[in-house]
């Protein structure tokens, strides 16, 4: 899942039917390439990241059925810009190695 060890990461398989749920929407509104791991360190990293104490897992369900595909995208965008590597180096390096 992720190098850090999250509070709710023992929850994983009982969330696995809620998250593979939220995969295939995903799908079907055109996202084919997010898998349940992606959504998981969005949750832990974003939705989860203070965990409370005493956390029911009807909670967790609920928050991974109610993710939002546009929340999930710009998570991703802004990991991509935190990112060391920009999109773009590999445009600008064939663009200007020609």
């Amino acid at each position: 899942m992720s190098e850090n060890k999250h509070e709710y990461d023992d929850y994983f398989h009982m969330l696995k039917p809620a998250l593979l749920s939220k995969a295939e929407e995903f799908a079907v509104l055109g996202y084919e390439d997010v898998t349940i791991k992606d959504i998981w360190r969005f949750l832990t990293q974003k939705t989860w990241k203070k965990p409370k104490e005493g956390v029911r897992v009807y909670e967790l369900v609920s928050d991974v059925l109610s993710l939002r595909v546009g929340d999930f995208m710009n998570f991703v965008t802004m990991e991509a810009f935190r990112s060391q590597e920009s999109p773009f180096d590999e445009l600008n390096n064939k663009k200007f190695n020609n």
